[in-house]
């Protein structure tokens, strides 16, 4: 009586499933984020002009480190992680300024700027962590919509091919069917199938679209077979890092943008799986993302922060288990180490990661809608608050370019519909409703 006692006080998010649930589960998550995650060291090693080989370096100390990122995120230690399914990427905001610091002074000066933004995150993180009575439902339930809606586009661009919205092969009947026949494998896994397979819809239906492309000849796994079996991440592979100063300045304005973001994704999280984040859990989260990215900066990586492409999973699954994503980033790991593997992983069709992000994304949304079915919106002015954040968060989806005449500093917040709206529903909230007990979260 007394174990059955202890296993129902066990809240869900530390639960510890069988070994094949994690491994599935964990899976899932990461074929969710892969292509998010690769896209970055992609784009700078493109700018830079990279050879080939330092670009599969650059993925494979990005995975390896992704994986560690997880770990210390999921796990925790001391006052450090959040101990919640979060998987942890690199942050898009981040791109721009690394590009401009790499061009300018060298891929050894980016990583100078990530070690020591990294530091300044880790130790400011007590002191960001205080700003959580500015996120009272109203907000935050704001927060996780926008995330899910900001995140569509990714979903959309991926359905079309994951090319140029300008090239003739753009959305083609092949991409559509694959994307459209992958969303409909996941809705009627999800539907129809019972516990752990219904909660695995996502994996099939990315498993059985990545089949039916390759009998339709849309892929095929030759890169697998030119892959390395083996890759060693080595510290400084590029160099010993150097410091400018302007560079570091721009890298710790982007950790600041991230501190917001993951703040949404952090609070976001924690109302799916029902483990409301206080302070101290909060500054636990963005210590990991300090740390994290000082890890980045040592192993030739980014800057970290929480994939909100994730978070829809979470919804969609209803599978809170921290440790699931904890097997999450131990795959990272491994698929940074062996890069045949990532090599597999690499074979999925965009299109077929666009379907099945149709459901993810949405998911989010739908959460976002169900927190903010919760708040009163009567003698208030929350509506406008809701409707005004969400109306300026999808100012850069609609026209990306929209700040391009803007300093790059004031870039780096404004070009990113999440952390803008974001911000945009914490300013409304102080001028509207000010701090009041609404706005207070108690502490842990």
């Amino acid at each position: 009586m007394s174990e059955n006692r202890t296993a129902k006080s066990i809240h869900p998010v530390d639960e510890i499933l069988p070994f094949s649930k994690l491994f599935a589960y964990g899976l899932q998550h990461v074929l969710a984020m892969y292509a998010g995650a690769v896209a970055v060291p992609i784009i700078v090693a493109q700018a830079m002009h990279l050879t080939p080989d330092q670009l599969i370096h650059l993925i494979n100390a990005d995975l390896f480190t992704c994986g560690i990122a997880t770990l210390i995120q999921t796990l925790g230690f001391w006052r450090v992680g959040a101990r919640i399914p979060m998987i942890q990427g690199v942050t898009f905001a981040s791109v721009t300024p690394m590009i401009l610091i790499g061009t300018e002074h060298g891929i050894t000066a980016i990583y100078g700027a990530i070690i020591l933004a990294g530091l300044f995150t880790f130790f400011i993180a007590p002191w960001f962590s205080r700003l959580i009575r500015f996120f009272p439902p109203v907000v935050t339930g704001t927060i996780i919509t926008i995330i899910g809606i900001t995140l569509l586009p990714v979903s959309v661009r991926w359905i079309g091919g994951g090319g140029s919205p300008s090239s003739p092969d753009f959305a083609n009947p092949m991409h559509l069917f694959l994307a459209f026949i992958t969303l409909g494998i996941v809705i009627l896994v999800y539907r129809y199938g019972k516990g752990f397979v219904s909660n695995i819809a996502v994996l099939i239906g990315l498993i059985c679209g990545t089949v039916i492309a390759m009998v339709l000849g849309q892929t095929d796994f030759a890169e697998v077979g030119r892959s390395e079996w083996f890759g060693i991440i080595t510290p400084f592979s590029f160099g010993f890092p150097t410091f400018d100063v302007g560079s570091v300045i721009s890298m710790i304005i982007v950790m600041l943008v991230v501190m917001v973001e993951t703040t949404g994704d952090c609070i976001a999280i924690g109302e799916i799986v029902g483990k409301p984040i206080g302070r101290k859990n909060l500054a636990r989260c963005l210590r990991a993302d300090g740390l994290s990215t000082f890890i980045g900066g040592i192993f030739n990586s980014f800057p970290y922060t929480a994939f909100a492409q994730n978070v829809g999973l979470i919804a969609v699954t209803r599978v809170k288990s921290r440790f699931v994503v904890a097997g999450s980033g131990i795959i990272l790991i491994a698929l940074g180490l062996f890069p045949k593997m990532a090599a597999v992983v690499a074979c999925i069709p965009n299109s077929v990661l666009g379907g099945a992000g149709l459901a993810m994304f949405g998911m989010i949304i739908a959460s976002g809608i169900r927190a903010l079915s919760k708040v009163d919106f009567e003698g208030n002015y929350n509506l406008m608050l809701v409707a005004v954040s969400i109306g300026i968060s999808m100012i850069t989806l609609t026209v990306p370019t929209f700040f391009q005449n803007f300093p790059d500093a004031a870039k780096i917040i404004l070009q990113s519909g999440i952390t803008l709206g974001s911000l945009t529903a914490v300013v409304l909230n102080l001028i509207l409703n000010g701090v009041g007990e609404e706005a207070a979260v108690e502490e842990e």
